[in-house]
């Protein structure tokens, strides 16, 4: 092999993002709930207790100074997806009070999710700040339709810190949210696979705070981007409905 093939041979295996990469796809079994459940941000209530938490871990940009810990769970019925998030946090930013207003710039969870498993590129945005301000909206094929607030307020969202703060909590605390979507609401903008058993939808769940003195993309499954970017449902993982 010549010199110069050999030097472009090890260019792509060590300076290509991802090319020897290990990461096994993300994959998440959602476990049925059984009977009903109260939304009230209770991470240690009986239906939660043995439902397997989601690893909310890998950091996209630079590293920040404090890393949040980020666990998130969810379940589903007929008529329901249900989620989860606990976080161990600081620099907790809470100022955006208004439905589908920049609530990422905030201590936000998100939940991005394509519920068609034949599109699997058409996706929903859910995004909620610690504060139980919400933005949703259907993406396909490069166009957004945001979701009205009159829609979303079928929605249920509970959450343990106040709806917005006058400064940040600089301090470690840990906070959670918990919210129940109706499947009714999905229908409204886009096509849904039923969830059931063996039923695939591909998501990522995310964690962020852009405008914080600690700014941070966190996610579940691996996206290879350069700069923090979550609208990429190519790199979404899978969940499979038991």
């Amino acid at each position: 092999m010549k010199k110069t093939s050999l030097l472009l041979l090890l260019a792509c295996v060590f300076m290509i993002p991802g090319a020897h990469s290990s990461e096994k796809p993300a994959m998440y079994k959602v476990k049925k709930l059984q009977g009903s459940m109260k939304i009230d941000a209770s991470w240690n209530k009986a239906q939660w207790k043995k439902v397997k938490e989601i690893p909310i871990e890998n950091f996209m940009g630079q590293i920040p100074a404090f890393q949040p810990r980020v666990v998130a769970k969810m379940m589903y019925d007929s008529r329901n997806i249900y989620m989860i998030y606990k976080v161990e946090d600081r620099h907790v930013r809470i100022q955006n009070t208004k439905f589908n207003s920049p609530v990422s710039t905030d201590a936000c969870v998100e939940f991005f999710f394509a519920p068609d498993k034949d599109w699997p590129l058409r996706y929903f945005n859910i995004e909620i700040n610690a504060g139980g301000t919400a933005l949703m909206a259907y993406h396909k094929d490069g166009k957004r339709t945001n979701v009205t607030e009159a829609d979303f307020n079928v929605a249920e969202v509970a959450h343990t810190l106040p709806k917005k703060l006058d400064q940040e909590i600089s301090e470690p605390v840990t906070w959670f949210l918990e919210f129940k979507m109706p499947l009714s609401l999905l229908a409204k903008y886009g096509n849904y696979t039923q969830p059931e058993k063996g039923v695939k939808w591909k998501a990522n769940f995310y964690k962020t705070s852009s405008r914080s003195t600690n700014p941070h993309y966190i996610t579940w499954s691996v996206v290879q981007n350069p700069v923090p970017q979550f609208h990429l449902p190519q790199y979404f993982g899978t969940l499979m409905f038991k």
